[in-house]
């Protein structure tokens, strides 16, 4: 058995909690943002690397897009899956590493928010892994909206 990556085991048993934390509580917001940007067209297949507890993938579902979530950790992704069910939403979680992602063009989206794999990585490679895979994952001329960390702001602020 391999031994598992930090950012494995960090997430590990942290579905409950994760949903609590202060940088989760914009999910209104940040779907708001990524409906404009896509022209409110409910037509569009959206594909969430590193969904996490399915917080973006569930609202964007509500609010009638098709989502497809993706992310490493299992726990994480029985959360999303859980919380999904208690809304009687059908949203298609899969635990995939965004490094190597098994999609060619068949997204009109992605997003990938609240350091959704990006930036948790060790190396400028892995992460250009994961854009590399996003991207091979998108129709041509699909927008990819994502976050990343701001090293000087903690030095900041």
């Amino acid at each position: 058995m391999t031994q598992k990556q930090w950012y494995e085991s960090l997430f590990e048993n942290y579905g409950q909690k994760y949903d609590s934390e202060s940088f989760t509580q914009g999910t209104i917001g940040e779907c708001d943002f990524i409906e404009k940007e896509l022209g409110f067209n409910k037509s569009l297949k959206i594909l969430d690397v590193g969904c996490g507890t399915g917080r973006h993938s569930i609202e964007l579902t509500k609010r009638g897009y098709s989502v497809t979530g993706i992310d490493l950790s299992p726990s994480q992704l029985q959360r999303a899956r859980d919380k999904a069910k208690s809304e009687n939403l059908m949203i298609d979680f899969q635990q995939q590493d965004a490094r190597n992602l098994t999609f060619t063009n068949e997204f009109d989206a992605a997003i990938m928010l609240c350091e959704g794999g990006f930036s948790l990585m060790e190396t400028d490679e892995m992460n250009f892994e994961i854009l590399k895979n996003v991207t091979r994952s998108l129709k041509t001329n699909a927008k990819f909206i994502f976050t990343t960390l701001n090293g000087l702001f903690p030095l900041y602020h």
